[in-house]
Protein backbone atom coordinates (compact mmCIF):
# COMPACT_ATOMS: atom_id res chain seq x y z
CA UNK A 1 0.00 0.00 0.00
CA UNK A 2 2.84 2.92 0.60
CA UNK A 3 3.95 2.10 -2.96
CA UNK A 4 0.75 5.16 -3.41
CA UNK A 5 3.02 7.61 -1.38
CA UNK A 6 5.59 8.53 -3.68
CA UNK A 7 2.54 10.20 -6.10
CA UNK A 8 1.24 11.92 -3.01
CA UNK A 9 4.73 12.78 -2.24
CA UNK A 10 5.04 14.64 -5.54
CA UNK A 11 1.14 15.78 -5.34
CA UNK A 12 2.41 17.38 -1.86
CA UNK A 13 5.15 19.59 -3.65
CA UNK A 14 2.96 20.56 -6.49
CA UNK A 15 0.48 21.91 -4.32
CA UNK A 16 3.10 23.69 -2.38
CA UNK A 17 4.62 25.59 -5.24
CA UNK A 18 1.01 26.44 -6.30
CA UNK A 19 -0.35 28.34 -3.08
CA UNK A 20 3.36 30.42 -3.36
CA UNK A 21 1.38 31.74 -6.53
CA UNK A 22 -0.66 34.96 -5.30
CA UNK A 23 -2.79 34.18 -8.47
CA UNK A 24 -4.61 31.30 -6.86
CA UNK A 25 -5.71 33.09 -4.04
CA UNK A 26 -7.65 35.49 -6.18
CA UNK A 27 -10.06 32.58 -6.62
CA UNK A 28 -11.59 31.93 -2.55
CA UNK A 29 -13.11 29.14 -3.36
CA UNK A 30 -10.69 27.32 -5.59
CA UNK A 31 -7.80 28.56 -2.79
CA UNK A 32 -9.91 26.66 -0.19
CA UNK A 33 -10.48 23.21 -1.74
CA UNK A 34 -6.61 23.48 -2.39
CA UNK A 35 -5.79 24.22 0.82
CA UNK A 36 -7.79 21.16 2.60
CA UNK A 37 -5.67 18.59 0.28
CA UNK A 38 -2.44 20.47 1.31
CA UNK A 39 -3.60 19.94 4.61
CA UNK A 40 -4.13 16.33 4.31
CA UNK A 41 -0.96 16.06 2.17
CA UNK A 42 0.70 17.67 5.35
CA UNK A 43 0.20 14.67 7.62
CA UNK A 44 0.94 11.89 5.05
CA UNK A 45 4.34 13.75 4.43
CA UNK A 46 5.19 13.49 8.54
CA UNK A 47 3.91 10.30 9.24
CA UNK A 48 5.94 8.77 6.06
CA UNK A 49 9.61 10.36 7.44
CA UNK A 50 8.70 9.39 10.46
CA UNK A 51 8.01 5.77 9.08
CA UNK A 52 11.31 6.00 7.38
CA UNK A 53 13.49 7.36 10.53
CA UNK A 54 11.68 4.37 12.43
CA UNK A 55 12.60 2.20 9.75
CA UNK A 56 15.96 3.20 9.42
CA UNK A 57 16.82 3.07 13.20
CA UNK A 58 15.71 -0.38 12.84
CA UNK A 59 18.14 -1.58 10.24
CA UNK A 60 20.99 0.46 11.72
CA UNK A 61 20.34 -1.53 15.40
CA UNK A 62 20.17 -4.89 13.84
CA UNK A 63 23.69 -4.44 12.07
CA UNK A 64 24.98 -2.75 15.32
CA UNK A 65 23.82 -5.53 17.09
CA UNK A 66 25.65 -8.04 15.39
CA UNK A 67 28.73 -6.69 16.93
CA UNK A 68 27.36 -5.24 20.07
CA UNK A 69 24.38 -7.03 22.42
CA UNK A 70 23.73 -3.43 23.66
CA UNK A 71 22.18 -2.36 20.68
CA UNK A 72 20.10 -5.84 19.96
CA UNK A 73 18.24 -4.67 23.47
CA UNK A 74 16.82 -2.12 22.06
CA UNK A 75 15.93 -3.22 19.26
CA UNK A 76 12.34 -4.05 20.33
CA UNK A 77 11.28 -0.99 21.86
CA UNK A 78 12.68 0.57 18.11
CA UNK A 79 10.30 -2.32 16.19
CA UNK A 80 7.50 -1.46 18.47
CA UNK A 81 8.11 2.38 17.29
CA UNK A 82 8.47 1.27 13.65
CA UNK A 83 5.28 -0.53 13.87
CA UNK A 84 3.30 2.28 15.20
CA UNK A 85 4.68 4.52 12.77
CA UNK A 86 3.73 2.06 10.05
CA UNK A 87 -0.19 1.60 11.33
CA UNK A 88 -0.21 5.74 11.58
CA UNK A 89 0.82 5.70 7.69
CA UNK A 90 -1.50 3.45 6.44
CA UNK A 91 -4.35 4.72 7.92
CA UNK A 92 -3.77 8.04 6.93
CA UNK A 93 -3.80 6.63 3.12
CA UNK A 94 -7.20 5.10 3.60
CA UNK A 95 -8.89 6.44 1.04
CA UNK A 96 -10.59 10.15 2.62
CA UNK A 97 -14.07 10.88 1.36
CA UNK A 98 -13.10 14.30 -0.70
CA UNK A 99 -16.48 16.41 1.02
CA UNK A 100 -15.00 15.83 4.76
CA UNK A 101 -14.05 19.34 4.92
CA UNK A 102 -17.20 20.78 3.36
CA UNK A 103 -19.40 22.58 5.61
CA UNK A 104 -23.07 21.30 5.90
CA UNK A 105 -26.19 22.23 5.89
CA UNK A 106 -28.52 20.24 8.28
CA UNK A 107 -31.90 19.78 8.18
CA UNK A 108 -34.23 18.26 11.03
CA UNK A 109 -37.79 16.96 10.82
CA UNK A 110 -40.39 15.84 12.89
CA UNK A 111 -41.68 12.42 12.31
CA UNK A 112 -43.61 9.89 14.21
CA UNK A 113 -45.03 11.36 17.05
CA UNK A 114 -46.50 14.80 16.19
CA UNK A 115 -45.92 17.59 18.89
CA UNK A 116 -43.49 15.47 20.86
CA UNK A 117 -41.76 14.44 17.79
CA UNK A 118 -41.11 18.72 17.13
CA UNK A 119 -40.06 19.12 20.45
CA UNK A 120 -37.22 16.30 20.13
CA UNK A 121 -36.53 18.10 16.57
CA UNK A 122 -35.99 21.38 18.95
CA UNK A 123 -33.91 19.03 21.31
CA UNK A 124 -31.46 17.93 18.64
CA UNK A 125 -31.04 21.47 17.12
CA UNK A 126 -29.97 22.32 20.31
CA UNK A 127 -27.57 19.48 21.14
CA UNK A 128 -26.09 20.07 17.19
CA UNK A 129 -25.75 23.80 18.12
CA UNK A 130 -24.15 23.14 21.44
CA UNK A 131 -21.60 20.44 19.93
CA UNK A 132 -20.68 22.93 17.02
CA UNK A 133 -19.82 25.39 19.38
CA UNK A 134 -17.75 23.02 21.51
CA UNK A 135 -15.91 22.95 17.92
CA UNK A 136 -15.77 26.21 17.47
CA UNK A 137 -17.77 26.11 14.67
CA UNK A 138 -20.31 28.90 13.11
CA UNK A 139 -23.95 28.29 12.79
CA UNK A 140 -26.44 29.85 11.06
CA UNK A 141 -30.75 29.15 11.81
CA UNK A 142 -31.47 29.42 7.82
CA UNK A 143 -35.28 28.48 7.93
CA UNK A 144 -37.25 27.42 10.51
CA UNK A 145 -41.19 26.01 11.07
CA UNK A 146 -42.32 25.71 15.06
CA UNK A 147 -45.18 23.68 15.99
CA UNK A 148 -47.64 25.19 18.39
CA UNK A 149 -45.77 24.09 21.64
CA UNK A 150 -42.52 25.64 20.63
CA UNK A 151 -40.86 22.54 18.40
CA UNK A 152 -40.54 22.86 15.02
CA UNK A 153 -41.86 20.52 12.33
CA UNK A 154 -38.70 21.53 9.96
CA UNK A 155 -35.43 23.41 10.80
CA UNK A 156 -33.05 24.21 8.55
CA UNK A 157 -29.57 25.48 9.84
CA UNK A 158 -25.93 26.32 8.10
CA UNK A 159 -22.95 24.80 10.17
CA UNK A 160 -19.38 26.24 9.27
CA UNK A 161 -15.66 25.79 10.27
CA UNK A 162 -12.56 27.50 9.27
CA UNK A 163 -10.40 24.68 9.79
CA UNK A 164 -7.91 23.76 6.82
CA UNK A 165 -7.52 20.17 7.34
CA UNK A 166 -10.49 18.07 6.28
CA UNK A 167 -10.21 15.87 9.55
CA UNK A 168 -11.51 18.72 11.31
CA UNK A 169 -13.98 19.72 8.70
CA UNK A 170 -17.92 19.31 9.46
CA UNK A 171 -19.07 16.93 7.07
CA UNK A 172 -16.08 14.53 8.34
CA UNK A 173 -17.85 14.34 11.57
CA UNK A 174 -21.87 15.08 10.71
CA UNK A 175 -22.46 13.18 7.98
CA UNK A 176 -23.08 10.21 10.37
CA UNK A 177 -25.98 12.26 11.71
CA UNK A 178 -27.88 11.55 8.62
CA UNK A 179 -31.11 9.23 9.72
CA UNK A 180 -33.75 8.40 11.82
CA UNK A 181 -33.53 9.27 15.72
CA UNK A 182 -35.55 7.46 18.31
CA UNK A 183 -36.50 9.52 20.90
CA UNK A 184 -38.29 7.18 24.61
CA UNK A 185 -39.50 9.57 27.22
CA UNK A 186 -42.59 10.79 28.70
CA UNK A 187 -43.66 13.26 26.63
CA UNK A 188 -45.09 17.05 27.59
CA UNK A 189 -48.37 16.14 26.47
CA UNK A 190 -48.81 13.05 28.43
CA UNK A 191 -51.00 13.49 31.53
CA UNK A 192 -50.62 9.78 32.73
CA UNK A 193 -46.87 9.82 32.92
CA UNK A 194 -46.53 7.06 29.97
CA UNK A 195 -43.60 6.58 27.87
CA UNK A 196 -43.86 6.94 23.74
CA UNK A 197 -41.79 6.39 21.39
CA UNK A 198 -41.21 9.24 19.07
CA UNK A 199 -39.08 9.62 15.65
CA UNK A 200 -37.12 12.60 14.04
CA UNK A 201 -35.31 12.36 10.77
CA UNK A 202 -31.86 14.44 10.19
CA UNK A 203 -30.73 15.25 6.88
CA UNK A 204 -27.07 16.19 6.52
CA UNK A 205 -26.00 17.64 2.96
CA UNK A 206 -22.55 19.22 2.51
CA UNK A 207 -22.42 22.78 1.10
CA UNK A 208 -21.20 23.78 -2.28
CA UNK A 209 -18.41 25.83 -1.71
CA UNK A 210 -19.29 27.60 -4.31
CA UNK A 211 -21.88 28.53 -6.96
CA UNK A 212 -20.52 27.62 -9.83
CA UNK A 213 -19.72 23.89 -8.57
CA UNK A 214 -23.21 23.45 -9.13
CA UNK A 215 -24.55 24.59 -12.71
CA UNK A 216 -28.31 25.40 -12.43
CA UNK A 217 -30.03 27.17 -15.12
CA UNK A 218 -32.57 29.67 -14.16
CA UNK A 219 -34.46 27.87 -16.72
CA UNK A 220 -34.89 24.98 -14.46
CA UNK A 221 -36.20 26.74 -11.78
CA UNK A 222 -39.46 27.91 -10.43
CA UNK A 223 -40.21 30.42 -7.81
CA UNK A 224 -43.11 31.50 -6.14
CA UNK A 225 -43.48 34.15 -3.60
CA UNK A 226 -45.88 34.12 -0.67
CA UNK A 227 -46.95 35.95 2.66
CA UNK A 228 -44.45 34.48 5.54
CA UNK A 229 -46.62 32.57 8.10
CA UNK A 230 -45.56 32.00 11.65
CA UNK A 231 -47.41 28.95 14.19
CA UNK A 232 -51.09 28.92 13.83
CA UNK A 233 -50.83 30.78 10.03
CA UNK A 234 -50.55 34.09 12.56
CA UNK A 235 -48.65 36.63 9.74
CA UNK A 236 -45.05 37.07 10.43
CA UNK A 237 -45.21 40.42 7.88
CA UNK A 238 -47.41 41.77 5.61
CA UNK A 239 -45.26 41.70 2.09
CA UNK A 240 -44.52 38.82 0.13
CA UNK A 241 -41.11 37.73 1.12
CA UNK A 242 -41.10 34.13 1.53
CA UNK A 243 -39.82 32.13 -1.17
CA UNK A 244 -40.60 28.76 -2.52
CA UNK A 245 -38.10 27.21 -5.60
CA UNK A 246 -39.20 24.45 -7.46
CA UNK A 247 -35.85 22.59 -9.14
CA UNK A 248 -38.25 21.19 -12.27
CA UNK A 249 -35.65 18.62 -13.70
CA UNK A 250 -35.45 16.92 -10.18
CA UNK A 251 -38.76 18.05 -8.44
CA UNK A 252 -36.56 19.25 -5.26
CA UNK A 253 -38.72 21.95 -3.57
CA UNK A 254 -36.85 24.52 -1.06
CA UNK A 255 -39.47 27.09 0.68
CA UNK A 256 -37.53 30.26 3.01
CA UNK A 257 -39.50 32.45 5.36
CA UNK A 258 -36.91 33.10 7.82
CA UNK A 259 -35.61 36.32 6.42
CA UNK A 260 -37.92 39.72 6.44
CA UNK A 261 -35.92 40.45 2.67
CA UNK A 262 -37.23 38.38 -0.26
CA UNK A 263 -33.74 38.84 -1.89
CA UNK A 264 -32.05 36.64 1.46
CA UNK A 265 -34.66 34.20 1.60
CA UNK A 266 -33.86 33.89 -2.01
CA UNK A 267 -30.04 33.26 -1.86
CA UNK A 268 -30.69 31.05 1.48
CA UNK A 269 -33.06 29.21 -0.38
CA UNK A 270 -30.33 28.63 -3.38
CA UNK A 271 -27.78 27.48 -0.62
CA UNK A 272 -29.93 24.59 0.62
CA UNK A 273 -30.94 23.93 -3.25
CA UNK A 274 -27.48 23.39 -4.43
CA UNK A 275 -26.38 20.89 -1.22
CA UNK A 276 -29.56 19.03 -1.96
CA UNK A 277 -28.32 18.93 -5.35
CA UNK A 278 -24.81 18.06 -4.61
CA UNK A 279 -26.06 15.20 -2.40
CA UNK A 280 -28.29 13.78 -5.46
CA UNK A 281 -25.78 13.79 -7.63
CA UNK A 282 -23.33 11.99 -5.15
CA UNK A 283 -25.77 9.20 -4.44
CA UNK A 284 -26.15 8.86 -8.05
CA UNK A 285 -22.85 8.09 -8.82
CA UNK A 286 -22.28 5.93 -5.92
CA UNK A 287 -25.51 3.90 -7.66
CA UNK A 288 -23.97 3.53 -10.49
CA UNK A 289 -21.04 2.55 -9.00
CA UNK A 290 -22.25 -0.88 -7.47
CA UNK A 291 -18.65 -1.99 -6.69
CA UNK A 292 -17.85 0.86 -4.79
CA UNK A 293 -17.60 0.36 -1.00
CA UNK A 294 -20.35 0.81 0.78
CA UNK A 295 -19.83 2.18 4.25
CA UNK A 296 -21.97 -0.02 6.93
CA UNK A 297 -21.95 3.26 9.16
CA UNK A 298 -23.25 6.01 6.97
CA UNK A 299 -25.64 4.68 4.51
CA UNK A 300 -27.65 6.52 1.51
CA UNK A 301 -30.87 5.47 3.31
CA UNK A 302 -32.12 8.23 4.89
CA UNK A 303 -35.16 6.38 6.59
CA UNK A 304 -32.39 4.25 8.50
CA UNK A 305 -33.19 4.39 12.48
CA UNK A 306 -29.67 5.08 13.41
CA UNK A 307 -29.37 5.80 17.47
CA UNK A 308 -31.97 6.13 20.42
CA UNK A 309 -32.42 7.91 23.03
CA UNK A 310 -33.57 6.58 26.53
CA UNK A 311 -34.56 9.43 29.24
CA UNK A 312 -36.02 7.19 31.87
CA UNK A 313 -32.42 5.20 31.85
CA UNK A 314 -30.08 8.39 30.50
CA UNK A 315 -29.33 5.75 27.74
CA UNK A 316 -28.11 6.79 24.24
CA UNK A 317 -27.44 4.04 21.91
CA UNK A 318 -26.20 3.84 18.20
CA UNK A 319 -27.57 1.21 16.15
CA UNK A 320 -24.89 1.15 13.55
CA UNK A 321 -21.64 1.03 15.80
CA UNK A 322 -23.24 -0.81 19.02
CA UNK A 323 -22.19 2.21 21.05
CA UNK A 324 -24.25 2.86 24.56
CA UNK A 325 -23.40 5.35 27.42
CA UNK A 326 -25.51 6.07 30.45
CA UNK A 327 -25.28 9.83 30.15
CA UNK A 328 -28.07 11.03 27.87
CA UNK A 329 -28.23 14.42 29.83
CA UNK A 330 -24.44 15.49 28.93
CA UNK A 331 -25.07 14.36 24.91
CA UNK A 332 -28.29 16.54 24.63
CA UNK A 333 -25.76 19.46 26.04
CA UNK A 334 -23.30 18.62 23.30
CA UNK A 335 -21.23 15.94 24.98
CA UNK A 336 -21.76 14.19 21.19
CA UNK A 337 -17.82 13.42 20.12
CA UNK A 338 -17.50 9.83 21.60
CA UNK A 339 -20.79 9.35 20.13
CA UNK A 340 -19.42 10.23 16.24
CA UNK A 341 -16.06 8.87 17.48
CA UNK A 342 -17.92 5.26 17.83
CA UNK A 343 -19.33 6.36 13.82
CA UNK A 344 -15.61 7.62 12.76
CA UNK A 345 -13.43 4.51 13.83
CA UNK A 346 -15.62 1.97 12.49
CA UNK A 347 -16.17 3.36 9.52
CA UNK A 348 -12.38 3.52 9.33
CA UNK A 349 -12.20 -0.12 10.25
CA UNK A 350 -14.35 -0.92 7.26
CA UNK A 351 -12.00 0.50 4.77
CA UNK A 352 -9.18 -0.81 6.18
CA UNK A 353 -10.55 -3.85 5.77
CA UNK A 354 -11.55 -3.01 2.16
CA UNK A 355 -7.65 -1.89 1.65
CA UNK A 356 -6.69 -5.14 2.75
CA UNK A 357 -8.68 -7.24 0.60
CA UNK A 358 -7.86 -5.36 -2.49
CA UNK A 359 -5.72 -7.49 -4.91
CA UNK A 360 -2.48 -5.92 -5.13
Amino acid sequence: MFESVASLLTEHEELQQLLSDPAIHADAGRAKKVNRRYAELNQIVAAHAAWQAAEEDVAAARDLAEEDEAFAAELPALEEKLTAAAEKLRRLLIPRDPDDGRDVIMEIKGGEGGEESALFAADLLRMYLHYAESRGWKTELLERNESDLGGYKDVQVAIKSNATDPAEGVWASLKYEGGVHRVQRVPATESQGRIHTSTTGVLVFPEVDEPEEIDISPNDLRIDVFRSSGPGGQSVNTTDSAVRITHLPTGIVVSMQNEKSQLQNREAGMRVLRARLLARQQEEIAAAASDQRKSQIRTMDRSERIRTYNFPENRIADHRTGYKAYNLDQVMNGALQPVIDSCIQADEASRLADLADTPR
